[in-house]
């Protein structure tokens, strides 16, 4: 699988109202029976525009953003892929410059060296064209995948961390994850769809295991915002997921010994641990 796939289009390639619940009767303007429910919010309502000035062409333009403190969270995936009610924000966590293609998350948008800079406007801007698609309220999965695949390669080129690439392959990974989540297994295009996309997250998800992999032994916490734990917990997680046992005791070791690890994170490092185990024994 080419990871930049989908990054061709853009000229660079790798170098409702309360309402009665049903049933209910009225009589005049009073609900007899039936419970009164609540709108399910639309995700355009945890949007809203952010102006952005680019720091390699100077463009300013608009990006979508989640508004802070709008979405609930619920509890994260096993792996730490992080979940809101009504919304994935991981859709909107890339910042993509429509006039010269620089592309990064939004926690590196404004981090890029003169250096780096150059390096994007060569490779990257001198082959960059616009695509026009219509302007929509938020982004499909496959609009964020694309986006999020474009600022991989802008990565690429501006030679950023093995960090920086390990964790837009993660979080590309936990798009496919939530894309696939949407199809259904009932219909065959659906189904056929969504078997790519589990392929798709292997692919991506493997990229960041490796990647994150050789940082921890190049690099100096935090990376990527983790800390030492934090980033023992994930690779434990992908250990387990690549049936790599021993590497995975490994890393959880260094999360139950370690003296400020949370309760919190303890307790899902036991629970691991306790599958892993498991595993051993068949």
């Amino acid at each position: 699988m080419n990871l930049y796939s989908g990054s061709e289009k853009f000229g660079s390639t790798p170098e409702g109202a309360m309402e009665a619940a049903p049933g209910a009767k009225k009589e005049g303007n009073a609900v007899q029976a039936g419970a009164v429910k609540k709108d399910v919010p639309l995700e355009k309502d945890f949007l809203l525009p952010k102006t952005t000035v680019c720091k390699v062409c100077d463009g300013q333009f608009k990006t979508k953003a989640v508004k802070s403190g709008k979405a609930r969270r619920l509890q994260p995936d096993r792996d730490l892929r992080p979940r809101f009610q009504y919304i994935d924000t991981l859709k909107y966590d890339v910042v993509s410059c429509p006039y010269c293609g620089y592309t990064a998350l939004s926690r590196d948008f404004d981090k890029i060296t003169p250096t780096q800079a150059k390096l994007i406007r060569e490779q990257i801007c001198s082959k960059f064209h616009s695509v026009n698609e219509p302007e929509t309220d938020t982004y499909s999965y496959d609009t964020a995948i694309n986006r999020y695949k474009l600022a991989l390669l802008n990565t690429a080129v501006k030679r950023g961390k093995e960090s920086e690439k390990a964790y837009i392959c993660l979080k590309l990974a936990w798009l496919f994850r939530g894309k696939a989540d949407t199809l259904s297994e009932e219909i065959p295009e659906e189904k056929e769809e969504k078997s790519k996309c589990q392929k798709d997250e292997e692919t991506f998800y493997l990229q960041a295991y490796e990647g994150f992999s050789k940082a921890i032994s190049q690099e100096l916490f935090p990376i990527c915002g983790m800390d030492e734990n934090t980033m023992d917990y994930l690779l434990a997680n992908m250990s387990y997921h690549f049936k790599k046992y021993e590497m995975a005791s490994k890393f959880l070791a260094n999360v139950l010994t370690s003296t400020n690890a949370s309760r919190r994170m303890k307790d899902m490092a036991l629970e691991l641990k306790e599958d892993i185990v498991a595993q051993l024994k068949r």
